[in-house]
Formats: C-alpha cells, sequence, structure tokens
C-alpha cells in the first residue's frame, strides 16, 4: 500500500497506537470490521463524472449574462468546491495506481509533504462546499420572504463579499486543521461547523415550505380545490426530503466519524467504524456528483444554456 492516503490525518485517531487498533478491530466483531475494499478506480470514475458535470455547471453560467445573479454566482462557487473535491480526489488516486504499479517513485519525505498539501485542497474545498449550502439556503429564504427587497439586499457587492469571505475562511480554516489536526478542539469546531450547517438548512427549509403549504391552501380554500394543495404540499416534501436527506446521508457519516475520534478513539465498536472510512468518502464524492442536479440542472434557463455548451463543444 502506498503512503499516500486520501485523509490520512482523520482516517483514525491519533492518540490510539497501532496495537490498541488492531486488538481492538479484532475483538469488534471480525470480518465486519475488515471495511469496505473499494477500488482506486471507483474513487476515479466518481471524480471525473462530478468533475465533468461541475465544469458545465460552471460553463454555462459563465456564458449566459442572463445567469450573472447573486443566485447563480452561489451555485457556481459550489459547482468549483464539488470540482475541487474531484481534482483533488483524482490527483490523489492518479499518484496512489502510478506509485502501485511502480510507474512513479518518489521519495518518502515529498510523498507526505504532497499528502498534507492535497489534504489542505481537500478539506479547503469541503469547508467551501459546507459554506455554500447554507449561503444558497439563505439565498433562497431571503427571496421567498423578502422579495420584494431582494435585490437591495443581496446586492452584487455584498454577494462578492460572501464568495470571498468563504473562501478565505475555507482556506484558513483548512490550513489551521491540517497544522493542529491533533488538538480535538479543532475537531469539534469542524462537528460543529456540520451542525451548525445542517440545523440553518432544516430551520429554513422547513419555514420555507410551512409558507408554501399556507400559500397553496389559502388559494386552493378561495377555489376550492382542495386537491392542487395536497398535491403542492406532496411535491414541496419531497423537495425538501431530498434536500436534506441527500445532504445528511453524504455528510452524516464522515462528521459522524469525527464525533467518534472526539469521543471514544480507542472503543471496539468505534474502531470498526473507523474501517469504513473509505466509504464515507465515497459518500462525499456522490453529494459533488448530486449536487449539481439539485441544485443547478433544476433551471430551464441553465439547462438552454448547458445544451448550447455541450453542442458548441462538439
Amino acid at each position: 500500500m502506498s503512503m499516500l492516503a486520501p485523509l490520512r490525518l482523520l482516517r483514525e485517531p491519533w492518540n490510539a497506537s497501532e496495537g490498541n487498533q488492531s486488538n481492538a478491530t479484532a475483538g469488534a466483531g471480525g470480518a465486519w470490521c475488515q471495511g469496505l475494499d473499494i477500488p482506486n478506480e471507483l474513487f476515479l470514475t466518481l471524480g471525473l463524472v462530478s468533475l465533468v458535470e461541475n465544469l458545465l455547471v460552471v460553463a454555462a453560467i459563465l456564458k449566459n449574462r442572463n445567469l450573472h445573479s447573486p443566485m447563480y454566482y452561489f451555485i457556481c462557487c459550489l459547482a468549483v468546491s464539488d470540482m475541487l473535491v474531484s481534482v483533488s480526489n483524482l490527483a490523489e488516486t492518479l499518484f496512489m495506481l502510478l506509485m502501485e504499479h511502480g510507474v512513479l517513485v518518489i521519495r518518502a519525505s515529498i510523498v507526505r509533504h504532497m499528502d498534507n498539501v492535497i489534504d489542505m485542497l481537500i478539506c479547503s474545498s469541503v469547508v467551501s462546499s459546507l459554506s455554500f449550502l447554507g449561503v444558497i439556503a439563505v439565498d433562497r429564504y431571503i427571496t421567498i420572504f423578502y422579495a420584494l427587497r431582494y435585490h437591495s439586499i443581496m446586492t452584487l457587492q455584498r454577494a462578492v463579499v460572501t464568495m470571498a469571505s468563504v473562501w478565505l475562511a475555507s482556506t484558513v480554516s483548512s490550513t489551521v486543521l491540517i497544522t493542529y489536526y491533533r488538538n480535538n478542539a479543532i475537531l469539534l469546531c469542524l462537528i460543529g461547523f456540520f451542525l451548525f450547517m445542517l440545523v440553518l438548512m432544516l430551520v429554513l427549509y422547513i419555514h420555507m415550505f410551512a409558507l408554501a403549504c399556507h400559500h397553496v391552501r389559502s388559494i386552493s380554500s378561495q377555489q376550492k380545490q382542495p386537491t392542487i394543495y395536497r398535491t403542492s404540499s406532496l411535491k414541496g416534501a419531497v423537495t425538501l426530503t431530498i434536500l436534506l436527506g441527500v445532504f445528511f446521508i453524504c455528510w452524516g457519516p464522515f462528521f459522524f466519524h469525527l464525533i467518534l475520534i472526539v469521543t471514544c478513539p480507542t472503543n471496539p465498536f468505534c474502531t470498526c467504524f473507523f474501517s469504513y472510512f473509505n466509504l464515507f468518502l465515497i459518500l462525499i464524492i456522490c453529494n459533488s456528483v448530486v449536487d449539481p442536479l439539485i441544485y443547478a440542472f433544476r433551471s430551464q434557463e441553465l439547462r438552454r444554456t448547458l445544451g448550447e455548451v455541450v453542442l458548441c463543444s462538439w
């Protein structure tokens, strides 16, 4: 196995020795604690799919002036964040494959330096991706509840400041995480950030859904067509379930892994959970594949521009 491993700093507790890890794993459930042998080719394939999808989103938004608005700029930044996840994953997977097959021979010190750089890129893209998911939720909330004042609240200048702040904060936080990863306080901050984003999205989207239900109920009662209300409520509930479900399924296991690192680093069952770390990374990459389908491709204007971009590329 090569020395290069994705997010090796967060793969297992730093304060649990290798012997304790092995003994705990052996006592936790045998075959169940061997983890999943996920081939590098799967990482490579998902990374390529995500990269192509998000590149198309960025190209379409840049091409169409009708999409030059804060909402689509935030979606574009989300696509760039997901692209960074894909690029860092592709780079690491390629290095691992080349080193495993003896094509690339690099000194151990250089490998460790490359690992730190790629880990920092991955952490930065993860934090920025989570941040822009929250920013998009806030932007949609303002669009619904402050529709008449939206353009005065979310000006282009404020949108640019927001995007720059997110990228700066992501870069600084990833640098701090890689430098002080042995400090549990750093991991607790990362866990707290995820929980904050989860609660923020949950509260905002449920509030928006409640308003939509109230609006449809008022219209249907006036027109005496309750079927419309039930259909619209069902569609809203499905959309809300998809948004929050995808977010929790893709990000939840990774951050639960971090919680276990802090709370029970030597517990046999926690150690068993650590062995599935590569599966949690796969889920994060899958989130980068799904994000364009949820936030970008649902726009008719963007889909039309996307078709033009694809036709022009041919």
